[in-house]
């Protein structure tokens, strides 16, 4: 087709394997691409959104505990359904949401941001370098054999998921074991990111209109001046609201 970018074939080529859909028929996933990002320290628009999603993630932890709060729960019940034992490897949602109950760390403004929008729209939200990307993002039940590219003991490893766990990967192996537990090594933001790839995971409750929502502020704090390019992965019984 005419016209037609590498970023748009990277969204047309991207896809969520039925076996996911069969684990879970209400997910959906947003992604969304960012190219031209404009490397930059926290600013004062970055900090007022984390101390915005520590004041939310207090009021989370003291409605009760944060692992029956609906949408954390979710998230606990998709884990289980694979293999995973919640309360050994937490979903993004709940480890970041409990982080920022204590404190949200300040890394610069495109992580900063990010975190903030996961944990005041109820979402597990990633960021990738897509530059860093071989091929098109896929979300999988893994075979076991692939590889994902860590660090463990401060050392760079080389380890694989657990046959049927759900894995994002491309080509060249896996970017984030247990869904959206730990993002790899070969593919995360650093301050030299020009173009990111944003998943935004979303199941019941969060409705397809709070999924815009959370797309929606994302773009809002980080797409000024930048190409924005987004697509939404959803299987047939997946609309929600």
């Amino acid at each position: 087709m005419a016209g037609t970018t590498r970023i748009d074939r990277i969204l047309e080529d991207s896809f969520v394997h039925e076996e996911v859909f069969a684990l879970r028929p209400d997910y959906r996933a947003m992604l969304v691409v960012i190219e031209g990002i404009a490397p930059a320290a926290g600013d004062a628009e970055s900090e007022a959104l984390l101390v915005r999603a520590e004041e939310h993630a207090r009021r989370v932890a003291a409605a009760g505990p944060i692992e029956d709060e609906s949408h954390i729960a979710s998230w606990r019940e998709a884990y289980r359904a694979f293999g995973a034992k919640p309360q050994r490897t937490r979903n993004s949602l709940e480890a970041l949401t409990r982080r920022a109950a204590d404190a949200l760390p300040r890394v610069n403004r495109l992580t900063d941001v990010y975190n903030a929008v996961s944990v005041l729209h109820g979402l597990p939200l990633g960021g990738e370098d897509l530059d860093r990307y071989v091929g098109a993002p896929r979300l999988v039940r893994a075979t076991g054999t692939e590889p994902f590219d860590t660090v463990a003991g401060g050392d760079p490893v080389v380890e694989h998921p657990d046959p049927g766990e759900v894995v994002w990967c491309d080509a060249e192996g896996v970017t984030c074991r247990r869904w959206n537990w730990r993002q790899g090594r070969r593919t995360r933001l650093t301050d030299g990111t020009r173009t990111a790839l944003f998943i935004l995971d979303a199941l019941a409750p969060t409705t397809d209109a709070e999924l815009e929502a959370a797309a929606n502020a994302l773009v809002g704090h980080l797409g000024a001046g930048a190409t924005v390019a987004r697509r939404l992965l959803a299987g047939p019984d997946s609309a929600l609201g």
